[in-house]
């Protein structure tokens, strides 16, 4: 069990990380082992925890987790040395003040239980004494000393089996030294460089990890996505990695071994052991630490970059939940296609479907007339008034056949929709659309999908898989399980922000709400099921298996419309009604008459109706529920209107200026759908005029942008853009217009302060394989090779789609 001081000082790296005080942190770790949910602390607690966000509190409960892991290998760690009786103040104190599992690990290295290493074998064998001699007395002739040693009962029959031996046991000893290894880890963290290069079999100037053939960049200041591109280069064999210092024009590990030798006490005066004491100092270098700390130090790098992955693929899919729903209004999905047809499903206001078919407008069959006629039939007899068309093959034409079927009909307000067919296949024939369509072929589940995200996008999403969607950034190479739980949050958090209704919402929606397990989801709506619409939220605590707890979590998120009590569609929780009576007590108003009044509202003091449970923060969204009861925090409805005529990548023309929709942002720029079926991506430096440090600062996964075409592969199906208007195709990139950077990057990662430096990563054994590689004279690459917007933008491509 930790001390009070232990807890305390958890409490105190928790505070400083999520910007809070000692007594927030307290109170929400203490409401979070109480049972209580994020999205439930963060709406209905704030008077306990200071007003700590949900993000905050997502960091928190992350942060929590860790530390206690920390603590536990610590006593573990702890309990360990002390049974081997080796644990003294000094090294306690040492074990106490750690504060992170690496660190532990270096302390915890030389108490270890190990297996029979070479250098415990020599140890078994008599050497240690010929190992001490050696280091210690640098005046000794290895080869005379170790004849000395020589014992082919024990293994060493010869001067080379006993040195080796002594050296065995020399650099292992060393290796478990704790404070060289933080010395070295700071040295690689500060110095050290990430070297590419191509496995010699596997280079193809085509292949998709072409721009890490020869690449190298500072450790430190190596983005996520480029790590990412380079490990799974790494991972399907093309690349290899290095952690190396930069010596002169070249890369190698020199600086490390000498300082090992430094920390060693080591300086070679060439006395008759020197040469032998060199060679432990430097393969205690290179066979032990050095391997070590590079895989440690890679591994974290991964972690980093799985973090940021995860980070922007929770900030995409955040955004396209929480995008704009257009209502519940009769809808007709369109899943469009060319041999298959185009499958049809109306959809009423409530997303139920009410009729289907499909449709053969396209080539081969050509159809186009009676598909018209068709789909005309279906908007006047079930009263559509919205079409939602998705964005996958054979869109553009579909959208052309809709623009017609409307001036055709002329509906008054029958408007299309261009939507992202994201995961509508995964969703079609998932056990969830089995059960909820088992008499629907997998097509018109599909249809259904389409057209209901359109009516409400959260509602929809929820039943797919986040990583399905595609929206993230290298999604397959991350910790699974850490992006699963990430997006998990996401979803959760999304879902109780905008409230669920509780007379329409399916099991899966339901799942999300706080406090509510899949299998009490299924339970309420079985409940509603068997015994019609809730008619007040007490009714849920009929609810089999739905108790106390899961009712307080969960009642302030779910949503009554038409309900007995007008309350029971605001987001006031139910244990607050009392504050509600108070009100309409103080203003001698029915509460009829306060709701959406927010004359009388904006009046009122909200001290006047604080008690020892409700403070001020709870009585003020009291009144913002009341003056806007259930209101939807997403924003207003909006849809995009593609160019005419463009509908592929041939269509494209240089400078064309289109309207399109962001489909994913990642941390090197974002991606947007101009409607022809391949997304184009706006560099990070093309996003603005001024300095943009994070692309979501000016755009987010849903918003309708007007871009630029810069340039256009066809063959590698790449499309460069920018959102800066006055930019000219063809135009070289202009870093110091839109993108003031601390240090300048080119394309191999190098500051401006570096080009003096090698063009490409080369040690010594490489400069003559390389020598005949065209370059200028101090190694840096010629005008005509710096990067273009275009090759930046491509680049940046390929590193989110290889």
């Amino acid at each position: 069990m930790s001390s009070p001081e232990s807890a305390s000082s958890l409490h105190a790296r928790i505070a400083d990380t999520v910007g809070a005080s000692q007594n927030q942190v307290i109170a929400a770790i203490g409401l979070l082992d109480g049972g209580a949910t994020v999205p439930f602390i963060a709406r209905y607690r704030k008077e306990v925890t200071g007003g700590l966000s949900d993000t905050q509190l997502r960091l928190l409960e992350e942060r929590l987790t860790y530390l206690r892991e920390l603590d536990s290998r610590r006593d573990s760690i702890i309990k360990a040395i002390d049974e081997q009786g080796k644990l003294d103040a000094a090294l306690r104190a040492r074990i106490d003040s750690a504060d992170s599992k690496s660190e532990l690990e270096d302390l915890y290295l030389p108490y270890r239980k190990k297996r029979r290493s070479k250098g415990l074998i020599a140890i078994e064998a008599g050497l240690e004494p010929l190992a001490e001699i050696l280091w210690q007395q640098a005046d000794k002739k290895p080869d005379i000393e170790a004849g000395r040693f020589i014992n082919p009962d024990k293994g060493i029959d010869g001067v080379k089996s006993a040195l080796d031996g002594a050296l065995y046991i020399l650099i292992e000893r060393f290796a478990e030294d704790a404070v060289l290894i933080a010395k070295l880890r700071k040295i690689l963290q500060e110095q050290a460089f990430i070297c590419s290069s191509v496995v010699a079999s596997k280079h193809d100037k085509n292949s998709k990890f072409s721009d890490y053939f020869d690449h190298q960049e500072p450790y430190k200041r190596t983005p996520g996505h480029r790590a990412l591109a380079m490990f799974r280069g790494r991972s399907e064999g093309v690349l290899s990695l290095k952690l190396l210092l930069r010596n002169g024009d070249d890369y190698d590990d020199t600086a490390c071994i000498q300082a090992v030798a430094a920390h060693l006490g080591f300086n070679n005066r060439g006395q008759a052991a020197d040469e032998w004491r060199a060679r432990v100092v430097a393969w205690t270098w290179k066979i032990k630490v050095g391997s070590h700390l590079e895989n440690e130090l890679l591994a974290t790098l991964r972690t980093k970059a799985d973090v940021e992955a995860i980070g922007v693929f929770a900030a995409n899919l955040k955004d396209l939940l929480l995008a704009a729903p257009a209502g519940p209004r009769p809808t007709l999905g369109l899943d469009s296609g060319f041999r298959t047809g185009v499958k049809v499903v109306v959809v009423n206001a409530t997303g139920k479907p009410v009729d289907h078919t499909a449709i053969f407008p396209h080539p081969p069959k050509k159809q186009w007339q009676s598909s018209l006629d068709t789909l005309a039939a279906l908007c006047r007899k079930h009263s559509v008034e919205l079409i939602a068309i998705g964005n996958g093959t054979a869109s553009r034409e579909t959208e052309r056949l809709a623009d017609e079927l409307i001036s055709g009909i002329k509906v008054p307000g029958l408007t299309k929709v261009v939507v992202s067919e994201a995961g509508a296949s995964v969703y079609s024939a998932s056990e969830l659309a089995e059960q909820e369509f088992p008499d629907l072929d997998v097509t018109i589940r599909g249809a259904i999908s389409i057209a209901r995200r359109l009516q409400d996008p959260l509602a929809e999403l929820v039943k797919i898989d986040a990583k399905a969607i595609g929206v993230g950034q290298y999604q397959h190479d991350v910790s699974q399980s850490a992006l699963a739980n990430s997006l998990q949050a996401t979803v959760e958090d999304c879902v109780n922000a905008v409230g669920v209704d509780l007379g329409t919402a399916s099991a899966a929606l339901l799942s999300h709400v706080a406090g509510l397990s899949p299998t009490l989801a299924e339970n309420v709506v079985s409940y509603r099921d068997e015994h019609g619409a809730f008619s007040t939220r007490k009714t849920l605590t009929k609810v089999p298996r739905l108790g106390p707890k899961a009712f307080e979590q969960a009642a302030g998120f779910l949503r009554i419309n038409n309900g007995s009590d007008p309350l029971d569609a605001s987001g006031v929780h139910p244990e607050a009604y009392p504050v509600v009576k108070r009100i309409v007590a103080h203003t001698g108003q029915p509460l009829s008459a306060i709701l959406g009044n927010s004359e009388l509202l904006n009046t009122l003091d909200p001290a006047q109706f604080t008690d020892s449970q409700f403070g001020i923060p709870t009585v003020k969204d009291i009144l913002v529920e009341l003056d806007k009861p259930g209101r939807d925090p997403r924003p207003e409805f909006r849809t995009v209107r593609y160019a005419d005529g463009v509908d592929k990548m041939t269509d494209l023309l240089p400078n064309q200026v289109l309207e399109g929709q962001v489909t994913n942002v990642t941390a090197f720029g974002t991606f947007v759908d101009i409607g022809v079926h391949q997304d184009g991506l706006v560099h990070i430096s093309a996003m603005s005029d001024s300095f943009v440090k994070d692309p979501r600062d000016v755009v987010k996964t849903g918003d309708i942008v007007k871009v630029k075409v810069m340039g256009v592969e066809v063959e590698r199906k790449r499309i460069a853009l920018s959102m800066r208007l006055t930019d000219e195709a063809g135009e070289e990139h202009r870093e110091g217009r839109g993108q003031r950077t601390h240090r300048s990057t080119d394309r191999r990662g190098r500051t401006a302060s570096d080009k003096s430096t090698s063009n490409g990563f080369r040690t010594k054994q490489q400069k003559a394989a390389r020598s005949g590689k065209a370059k200028q004279g101090n190694g840096r690459p010629s005008e005509s090779q710096q990067p273009s917007a275009l090759a930046m933008s491509l680049k940046a491509a390929l590193e989110k789609n290889s």
